[in-house]
């Protein structure tokens, strides 16, 4: 960006010069040469404006004592009036600039070390200033909006290496936030808010109306299917069980034909029954099995014993090392996985992150509709920040210099834009000259012409 040229030594004076110096030592040192090099470029200026002021003084003396001599033609009293008020006007700017910063001559003149006896109203007026001009929220959201920062972000997200990098810092962020999270704390905070969650409602009344939900959207017929083929099907296979069974509690004088025939019966019986169950819907056993499972489920909600044993049953796993050691294992397990998928390159994590990044990316490149919206809610964040904390955002500039010394605040001032205000001095002293000689030249044209 383009700086205005009569601001351009004030900013390069206020600007850090760099250097090769590290740590804190090191930038100490480089504030200190820094300081001093403004400290030289001040005085070298001072006196280059003293100079214009000794050499019009020089002149006006060297004039005036040619022309009380009578010598010397008519140009000696238009260069002695142009010295003269090339005089006056170095003093006046000399006097204006030094006002600004102390006593001229050390002299307590009235209105003079301006910016020692006023420095918390110049900051105060500096504060204002800044909320006044820069801190309005019609400013700030026009700036905004003209810097395209939806645009900008996209075009900026889509590159697929800028994703990735995001991707990195963000597994950096993320392994440091993990890493300074005590695990008592979090494996705490797990227990409290889920553990110990579960554990405190009665479990009766919300597992039995969940029951007769599922009962009446009939979501236990699937269920029930299933145990009819299993019943089948180990119905099929229990010829041995049925044949060891009988000849086992069978009297001792029954003959084994008798024996055989029976648990051949048996056997039959037992696979015709539980072919039926598992073909017909409204077999009395599938009919019985789901008044069963309604009375249960009302008992669960309404039966005070059904509820305490219920109750007694939460208890006792609840109290099992694998529930009360659920927070451990869930932070340390969650633990361990964040932060291998955040130091590894090419683990889902990443590639998630970075592919998110550089699809929300070309979104907002892409799509005007989306930009429209991120903008309207960048500037009614602004506004918003601005209108509630612009206020409190200018107090820094005047809170800041309120904190400094007055003679410390002068000299800071002076230093970073007293060798730009020497200009004045010398400016003073050319113009002086020139406005002098000009009054001369025409009060001599209109008295002696």
């Amino acid at each position: 960006m383009e700086q205005p040229a009569g601001s351009a030594g004030v900013l390069e004076s206020i600007q850090p010069k760099p250097t090769r110096a590290t740590g804190a030592a090191g930038g100490a040192f480089a504030d200190l040469l820094d300081e001093e090099g403004k400290k030289r470029d001040l005085w070298r200026m001072k006196a280059i404006a003293t100079a214009f002021l000794a050499a019009a003084t020089v002149i006006y003396l060297v004039c005036a004592w040619i022309e009380s001599r009578g010598e010397g033609g008519s140009w000696v009293g238009y260069v002695k009036a142009a010295s003269e008020a090339g005089m006056v006007g170095a003093l006046a700017d000399w006097f204006a600039v030094t006002a600004l910063f102390r006593h001229p001559l050390g002299i307590p003149i009235p209105h003079t070390a301006i910016i020692r006896k006023k420095k918390d109203q110049l900051g105060a007026g500096l504060g204002d200033f800044v909320r006044t001009n820069f801190l309005s929220p019609d400013t700030v959201a026009a700036k905004v909006n003209s810097a395209q920062i939806s645009f900008r972000l996209g075009r900026w997200m889509a590159d697929p290496e800028r994703a990735g990098r995001v991707a990195e810092e963000s597994s950096t962020i993320l392994q440091a936030v993990v890493g300074v999270l005590r695990d008592e704390d979090v494996e705490q905070i797990i227990d409290n808010t889920i553990v110990k969650r579960i554990a405190e409602p009665l479990w009766g009344p919300p597992i039995g109306k969940v029951l007769n939900e599922l009962i009446a959207d009939n979501r236990q017929a699937p269920l029930v299917d299933l145990l009819a083929e299993r019943a089948h099907q180990w119905a099929l296979d229990s010829q041995e069980t049925i044949d060891r069974i009988v000849n086992r509690d069978a009297p001792s004088w029954a003959p084994k034909f008798v024996n055989g025939l029976l648990a051949e019966r048996i056997y039959r019986e037992l696979v015709e029954f539980t072919w039926k169950v598992r073909t017909q819907p409204d077999h009395e056993v599938r009919l019985a099995a789901n008044r069963f499972l309604e009375d249960f489920a009302h008992d669960l909600q309404f039966d005070d014993a059904m509820i305490e044993k219920a109750e007694k049953i939460k208890t006792e796993l609840m109290g099992r090392q694998e529930i009360t050691g659920l927070a451990h294992a869930t932070w340390r397990a969650a633990k361990r996985m964040i932060l291998e998928s955040a130091d590894d390159p090419n683990s889902t994590l990443r590639r998630k992150v970075s592919e998110n990044v550089q699809q929300l990316g070309e979104r907002l490149s892409a799509d005007p509709a989306m930009r429209e919206k991120v903008d309207g809610w960048l500037e009614r964040g602004v506004r918003y920040l601005v209108s509630n904390y612009g206020a409190e955002l200018a107090t820094l500039v005047s809170d800041t210099v309120a904190k400094w010394d007055a003679d410390e605040a002068s000299n800071k001032i002076e230093l970073a834009a007293g060798r730009d205000l020497q200009f004045i001095r010398i400016n003073g002293t050319v113009v002086g000259s020139l406005a002098g000689l000009a009054i001369y030249a025409i009060s001599h044209l209109l008295f002696n012409g």
